[in-house]
């Protein structure tokens, strides 16, 4: 009689992952404008949005709303929001007069295959783009829509992304303490991850407490994945290598052992704020584990 392999629990949440990821891609390219003949911006838009990636924030905001018990299509509707604004902040980070990059996830960047005008265009065409998704989710009264509009606002803004990408282009390549250099990590990186979990719990109508400790967790959840991208730089996967080269990190101020474990301190931090809220044990808790390859 032949041997049945029964899954183990880690294999289905992998599994679990592809499936989430492949339900993103769909609603994703459903989302996003179609392209006319010669529309050369709906066409950057798409080719950015829908590259090959992690999905990271759609998936945190997908597994958070099923670890919580509360899937709605419009938590899918959202993360492709959010992922929306993601591309958006890619296309201007890989301008010439930003980091100047030629690859990014695996193809060449936006502003290399269309143009420079087409990239910052297409960028500007899926931010508001993204806006008007949040805006006319359904399933969420209208009040909460309005809510969530300002927190994604509020995220990519001057007190948000663009601070960060500003601060660590002006101040990136001059010495910066460890504090300030973490600071402009969050702006860049964190304002995100804490701006699609607030979202959900906010759709979700989550209790305060919840909602505090699923901000907490994306905030170092956010400063972890700032950290192993610093540790990365030089393996260039996907992207342009040594990117990173003459710039003041925290891998360059503190050398990458000390990194390493400043690291596993946020990811402990973000497991231990699962926890405190009775999450450890689901989907956002693997999610971690498998970004971390942990």
């Amino acid at each position: 009689m032949a041997t049945v392999l029964v899954p183990t629990p880690a294999k289905d949440s992998a599994l679990e992952l592809v499936k989430e990821r492949a339900r993103i891609d769909v609603r994703l390219e459903e989302l996003l404008p179609p392209v006319e003949s010669g529309d050369l911006v709906c066409a950057a838009m798409r080719e950015g949005a829908l590259a090959p990636g992690k999905r990271i924030r759609p998936l945190l905001m997908l597994l958070a709303a099923r670890d919580l018990g509360h899937v709605t299509p419009a938590i899918l509707d959202l993360g492709c929001a959010v992922e929306m604004v993601h591309a958006a902040s890619l296309f201007l980070d890989d301008m010439p007069c930003m980091d100047n990059a030629q690859m990014r996830r695996g193809r060449p960047t936006i502003h290399v295959q269309y143009g420079e005008d087409v990239a910052v265009l297409g960028a500007v065409a899926l931010l508001s783009h993204a806006f008007c998704v949040v805006a006319s989710v359904p399933g969420v009264a209208p009040v909460l829509r309005t809510q969530m509009v300002c927190l994604l606002s509020g995220a990519v803004g001057s007190q948000g992304l663009v601070r960060g990408q500003y601060r660590d282009l002006r101040e990136g390549q001059t010495a910066r303490e460890a504090a300030a250099i973490s600071s402009a990590n969050q702006l860049k990186t964190g304002s995100l991850f804490t701006a699609a979990l607030d979202m959900t719990a906010l759709a979700l109508s989550a209790k305060p407490a919840i909602r505090e400790g699923m901000h907490h967790f994306a905030v170092e959840l956010g400063q972890a994945f700032q950290l192993l991208d610093d540790l990365q730089d030089g393996q260039g996967i996907g992207k342009d290598a040594h990117k990173d080269h003459g710039k003041s990190t925290l891998v360059s101020l503190l050398g990458q052992d000390a990194v390493q474990a400043q690291l596993d301190c946020h990811l402990q931090a973000a497991r231990q704020a699962l926890q405190n809220i009775g999450l450890g044990s689901g989907g956002l808790g693997h999610l971690v584990d498998v970004l971390f390859d942990q």
